[in-house]
């Protein structure tokens, strides 16, 4: 299983450690290391009482300060699906998806523990914010995981974030809570794709963040991901015209030469938030 996990992870970073013995567990480091987004599902339903299982496996994971600060709302009517959906444009496989959770930060838990003890709330800053954040985002990564390791495919939608403010309407979501990431879930319907991440050498330090060779690392990776994952199509063609060397880092830049979620800050201070 060793020699699996070494190959898994070169497959993906273009290099792996030099690890010479298998850890405990290298199956399941292994399947980890190769596991893949997955946007198309079979047409079957997944049990909600599995759903719930998950939940509940995902909210086991580490909590800042055990404060506890992440909430997952699963949607099934229909209705609310329908636009949900509607919200999320560009993002046929989030309709597709048999079972849609949202994952929310949730600071309101807190406050509301000071004001049945009539205490003020000092901290109220932008930390509180960012805590919850980090909090909904391990408990995003814990559920993906978990739905992994019992054979469901999964595919977190952030373009909910596009529409803060009517999403968190949908949903109920009260001051101080508000969405961070949607989730597709389903039975998957092919074995998925993997896509190659950059080096190592650009994203693992040992004692001081190192940016030596950094643009010429970067260069390679574009490279390496076109020979093994180039991009069906080119963003804003009409703006920057074609580009035979169309690879991770110039699609990066075109995605975001367009301002997007410009009015989230507003949303997150409109939901009590202060960001100082």
């Amino acid at each position: 299983m060793l020699d699996r996990l070494l190959s898994v992870l070169k497959a993906r970073f273009g290099s792996a450690p030099a690890l010479t013995e298998a850890p405990q567990g290298v199956d399941v480091l292994a399947d980890m290391a190769n596991r893949r987004v997955m946007r198309r599902y079979l047409d079957k339903p997944v049990d909600p009482m599995l759903i719930d299982t998950l939940c509940a496996v995902a909210l086991s994971a580490p909590s800042k300060s055990d404060l506890q600060q992440a909430d997952i709302v699963v949607v099934t009517d229909k209705a609310q699906r329908a636009v949900l959906d509607e919200l999320a444009p560009g993002n046929p496989w989030m309709k597709a998806a048999p079972a849609i959770l949202v994952f929310c930060g949730n600071n309101r838990r807190q406050r509301l523990a000071f004001d049945w003890r009539g205490r003020p709330y000092v901290n109220d800053h932008l930390d509180p914010f960012f805590n919850a954040s980090v909090d909904a985002a391990i408990v995003l990564g814990t559920f993906v995981a978990a739905a992994d390791r019992v054979g469901l495919g999964t595919c977190p939608i952030s373009t909910l974030r596009n529409n803060a403010g009517k999403v968190s309407d949908l949903l109920g979501l009260p001051d101080h809570v508000f969405p961070v990431a949607g989730l597709g879930v389903g039975w998957p319907s092919f074995a998925g794709v993997m896509s190659p991440r950059l080096g190592l050498d650009v994203t693992v330090h040992h004692d001081r963040y190192d940016e030596e060779g950094l643009k010429g690392k970067v260069a390679s990776y574009d490279k390496r991901r076109r020979a093994v994952q180039p991009y069906a199509q080119q963003r804003h063609v009409e703006k920057f015209g074609e580009d035979p060397e169309y690879g991770w880092s110039e699609d990066k830049v075109r995605q975001y030469s367009v301002p997007d979620r410009a009015d989230f800050g507003a949303f997150v201070r409109d939901k009590g938030f202060k960001l100082d």
